[in-house]
């Protein structure tokens, strides 16, 4: 149905869009000649900007590797394969297993941002061992269920301006999640997404003869065979009482952690998936055979994410991002400032796309804003919060962990993706201001 959309794009994308390095590339000069020309930044001090911010995302860029990893990981142990085969079995068609996967990752995503990467790429792994369907829109159908994160329980801005003392309290007070997460307006947009972005992925099926199908043996993994005379250090190395002991280990951690009211986050979910990858795969070995095949696909996530980290230190210290919300919300009204916020918020994701990054520095323009305005002061932060989630649909930064469980490039999915930015950004954008 929606082919005739899709089938240009997708052509157009393979053509045109370079790889994501490339990508972070030309971001990278745009922010800078953009601060120059805009700012009155001086080419040494954006030199400086950047440079100075380089290596600031080294943490986050970690927990994104190991995202990946043990996600991967976890996915390759037998039992985790059997349990995701039985959720693949419901599929009975390529239609199903669209549907079934854009389903899974949505629900996923809202309630972890990390979990419903991981979760949607490796049950499109699943689905394409066991049903003949384009897996260039499998992976895609899996990525999209990742614009529904901000407004699901894990989104930062409404979890941040929900905390007492959060860095806006004087402008904004301690706004709960009632008001976003949970206001009529957020779970409209929310429950539409999750009817819409399903349908809209069975719709953009292609003709068998425009399909891409992957062979199955390609997304299997070898099971390791110990040697007939193993050594003592290959004992040791395939020995179950090691992964038992330190698996407890972690195990009890985390009883004890969710015990005492913690909750999931990017190194909760890390910790939990490699545990459970230790205990599932029963040997060191295992894992280790397992790992070996898992870090092929971080190989954008380590060269790439320091460069973003100095695009987003450009924006912040030239001033450059602040500049861009400014202009937008100038022309709005009480009425309309969520969907300028909106807008706004999508621009700047390009070039800072960090949920909480992004957020520091669009809070000090858009709350005084709206304060000003006498505008909605939740819809406004939550209209910040959707529009971050909005563009990542074509902002490699995020598809880079799911593309490496695939093993896709970029420009195999996006064109699939640019459709959901043009249905999405329509269908929350009227949520925001009209609801």
């Amino acid at each position: 149905m929606l082919g005739f959309i899709s089938r240009p794009m997708v052509r157009i994308v393979d053509r045109y869009l370079p790889d994501p390095f490339v990508f972070v590339l030309i971001l990278t000069l745009v922010a800078g000649v953009a601060a120059v020309a805009t700012q009155g930044t001086g080419p040494l001090e954006v030199v400086t900007y950047w440079g100075d911010g380089f290596w600031s995302l080294l943490t986050f860029s970690m927990q994104m590797l190991l995202v990946l990893v043990t996600g991967y990981m976890m996915a390759s142990t037998p039992l985790v394969r059997r349990g995701l085969a039985a959720l693949a079995g419901m599929a009975s068609s390529a239609g199903g297993a669209i549907l079934l996967v854009s389903f899974v990752s949505l629900t996923a995503s809202w309630i972890n941002w990390g979990f419903g990467l991981v979760v949607g790429a490796l049950f499109a792994r699943e689905l394409a061992r066991t049903i003949k369907v384009d897996y260039r829109l499998l992976v895609a159908s899996a990525y999209s269920g990742f614009i529904i994160w901000h407004g699901g329980l894990a989104g930062s801005v409404p979890l941040s301006i929900a905390t007492a003392g959060h860095p806006f309290e004087q402008i904004a007070g301690v706004i709960p999640t009632s008001d976003t997460i949970f206001a009529v307006f957020n779970l409209c947009i929310v429950f539409t997404l999750l009817i819409v972005v399903p349908l809209v992925n069975r719709a953009m099926m292609p003709r068998d003869e425009d399909a891409v199908y992957v062979d199955p043996a390609l997304l299997a993994e070898e099971p390791f065979t110990p040697p007939a005379s193993p050594t003592p250090a290959e004992r040791l190395e395939n020995s179950h009482a090691l992964s038992v002991l330190v698996g407890a280990a972690g195990a009890a951690w985390l009883i004890q952690y969710f015990a005492n009211g913690g909750g999931l986050t990017l190194n909760v979910i890390n910790f939990l998936f490699l545990t459970l990858a230790i205990i599932l795969h029963g040997t060191p070995r295992n894992l280790l055979n397992a790992l070996t095949d898992a870090v092929k696909g971080g190989a954008g996530i380590v060269i790439q994410f320091p460069f973003y980290a100095g695009i987003m230190a450009i924006m912040v210290q030239s001033g450059l991002a602040a500049s861009i919300s400014e202009h937008l919300v100038g022309l709005a009204s009480a009425a309309t400032l969520p969907f300028w916020s909106f807008l706004s918020a999508g621009i700047v994701n390009f070039f800072v796309p960090s949920g909480g990054g992004q957020w520091a520095v669009q809070a000090p323009v858009i709350l005084p804003a709206a304060e000003a305005l006498g505008a909605d002061m939740a819809r406004t932060a939550m209209a910040v919060a959707w529009g971050d989630a909005w563009t990542n649909m074509v902002q490699p930064f995020w598809a880079l962990p799911i593309l490496g469980i695939a093993g896709l490039r970029a420009k195999d999915i996006m064109g699939f993706c640019v459709v959901h930015l043009i249905l999405t950004g329509l269908i929350i954008a009227l949520g925001l201001t009209f609801l």
